[in-house]
């Protein structure tokens, strides 16, 4: 039977790091962009629109605006949301807690 007091260990060490890796992150931002650059949405770690440029040509056609602002919040948000998850599979994969069953 594996020592319940190394798996209560290794559960707070992981806690810790995810903890981390959350605040360091929600630091960061992510920048994504539609219409060659017309749009552009820069996203936080924390999955917030913290700004959007637009170019006064993509004003003429509304649609097109929308889609483009659409699009580019999308992307950031993605990037910002991959980026999380490769950070806490990273913490993950590099503790092994022991099987106890």
């Amino acid at each position: 039977m594996p020592n319940m007091n190394e798996i209560l260990r290794q559960a707070q060490l992981m806690q810790r790091k995810i903890s981390q890796v959350q605040e360091s992150l929600a630091e960061k931002e992510f920048e994504a962009s539609s219409g060659g650059g017309m749009v552009k949405a820069v996203v936080t770690g924390k999955q917030t629109l913290k700004n959007l440029i637009i170019e006064p040509k993509a004003c003429e056609d509304v649609e097109m605006l929308q889609d483009l602002v659409m699009a580019a919040v999308n992307e950031a948000l993605r990037i910002s949301h991959e980026t999380l998850e490769r950070e806490m599979g990273n913490i993950s994969g590099n503790i092994k807690l022991p099987n106890i069953f």
